[in-house]
């Protein structure tokens, strides 16, 4: 390289989220940061309980790559009957427990801490913690190099095998500015959180926020329609994102109120997980927001791939994936744009997780040749379009033949009665597997779960799907979710070949 060039503090720093907080507090910081209930802070002030926080840590013997939970555990209060019994459990197996933070609640306190609970000795108040100014000459500890870790993100645990995903300073920065490309964020966005911040920090939302100075709006109590449609109008909300109950939830509030306002301005909500019927896209639609459905992982942020829910608009994958593809994951060549073709979607690029928390072994398959291999299987359309199929693990063969259990479910959940469903693979001793459909009916639907209930639902699929994609076995009751809504398969996977069920069997749990 010329002798001329040179590499040095002027031109180079390494990329992190950390900078979008401290320009916000620079060139927003009389701007409205966080709504909390009747709280309210400015990005000057996020700022200044961030550094206060961070002096905080560090007093108490937290430093560069450290795990906090491992040493320290910050709880809201409506999480600590949960840590209470971990830590009973820590104690049992003579185990320490990490040091508390407790987030109180204003009216929630006593002098030993939360009413009704007695907090472990040693136990911090976060607000205590606030109250104690960062020292004039305290700076933030900016990473040595933008590969360092930044946090770490727990995976579900859909498949029953749970890791911590690792992300980097440089990959959060880059998808933080994905992200505002991806759902069309101007400045100074309203984002209401509808979207929990532990599933992949929040799909980098509070960093992407941050960047463009925009406003974080939080709800006090559980997801309602009503909490959201009040924070909309209050607040004039831009953007939303979560699973998609959220748009169940919308739908079935407008269908059963009269009282549902029309949106002053479009509120766009971004969507990862299966769709729910056409009919409630469209119900969701009317009410005046602007729905994309988003796919991806923990390992790559957040969604890598969003579509809009509109037929005319194409999908786009994260500005800042260098590689989105459908492959053959023995030949690794691109399949060919035809529709039909199955091949394993794989990434590559610099918003990837840097791997597994202690776990390098779970990680040397999946990146392998120079690509991350998601697992999922998919087709590519003559335009492009990648189709997602189903999860590798989950697709079913039956007699030969390859079952998506994505699209049996597709059709399940355009039944009138069915609220939620998830198919899965029942050992058959002449085809091998068999569909079996676990299913949740609507209240009030008037179907009450019987035989007939069964007959009648595999009736309907039949005249929507090949016979050999038809459960053979549809069984009622409640669907096992995980931390963040996610059907766990492989627990009904297990269900399915232990009972023993006969064809058209109902099961009340």
């Amino acid at each position: 390289m010329n002798g001329d060039f040179l590499q040095c503090s002027a031109n180079y720093i390494p990329l992190s989220p950390i900078s979008f907080l401290e320009r916000a507090a620079v060139v927003h910081g009389d701007k409205p940061s966080v709504i909390y209930g009747g709280l309210k802070f400015s990005w000057k002030e996020t700022h200044q309980r961030c550094l206060n926080l961070a002096a905080a840590l560090v007093r108490l013997g937290i430093s560069r790559h450290d795990v906090l939970e491992a040493k320290v555990i910050i709880v809201d209060y409506q999480c600590l009957q949960l840590v209470l019994q971990a830590f009973k459990e820590l104690c049992q197996k003579k185990l320490k427990p990490p040091l508390l933070i407790l987030i109180p609640e204003s009216d929630q306190l006593s002098s030993n801490g939360i009413i009704g609970h007695e907090l472990p000795p040693g136990s911090l108040n976060y607000n205590v913690l606030q109250g104690i100014k960062a020292e004039a000459e305290f700076e933030i500890r900016r990473p040595h190099n933008e590969c360092d870790p930044i946090s770490v993100n727990y995976t579900s645990g859909s498949t029953g095998n749970p890791k911590g995903v690792v992300y980097s300073h440089r990959a959060a920065y880059l998808n933080s500015l994905g992200a505002i490309f991806q759902t069309e964020m101007a400045k100074m966005p309203v984002f209401l959180w509808t979207v929990d911040m532990f599933r992949c920090n929040g799909w980098c939302f509070p960093w992407a926020v941050a960047a463009l100075g925009g406003t974080n709006i939080c709800l006090r109590k559980n997801l309602s329609a009503k909490l959201i449609f009040e924070s909309i109008y209050l607040h004039k909300v831009t953007h939303m994102c979560g699973s998609p109950c959220i748009l169940n939830i919308l739908a079935h509030h407008a269908s059963k109120s009269d009282q549902i306002r029309p949106l002053k301005s479009t509120v766009n909500i971004l969507v990862a997980g299966a769709l729910p019927p056409p009919q409630i896209l469209k119900q969701v639609a009317n009410l005046g927001f602007n729905v994309s459905h988003g796919y991806g992982m923990t390992e790559a942020l957040g969604p890598a791939i969003v579509t809009p829910c509109k037929p005319e608009l194409d999908s786009q994958h994260n500005l800042m994936m260098e590689g989105v593809d459908v492959k053959d994951p023995n030949t690794m060549e691109s399949v060919p744009c035809d529709g039909k073709t199955v091949g394993e979607i794989m990434f590559k690029g610099n918003t990837m997780m840097l791997g597994y928390l202690k776990n390098s072994k779970a990680v040397n398959e999946p990146f392998k040749e120079g690509w991350y291999r998601s697992g999922d299987l998919a087709i590519r359309h003559p335009n492009g379009y990648i189709q997602m199929k189903d999860r590798a693990r989950d697709m079913i063969m039956s007699g030969g033949e390859a079952i998506s259990t994505l699209e049996v479910e597709a059709v399940l959940l355009t039944h009138p009665c069915v609220l939620e469903a998830a198919v899965v693979g029942r050992n058959d001793d002449c085809l091998g597997k068999t569909p079996c459909a676990f299913v949740k009916l609507k209240e009030g639907s008037g179907c009450d779960g019987n035989p007939s209930t069964s007959k009648e639902i595999m009736k309907f699929c039949g005249e929507k799907l090949p016979a050999h994609m038809v459960p053979k076995v549809v069984v009622f009751g409640d669907l096992p979710l995980n931390s963040t809504g996610k059907i766990q398969k492989f627990v009904l996977r297990e269900k399915a070949n232990k009972e023993v069920y006969a064809d058209t069997t109902s099961l009340h749990e």
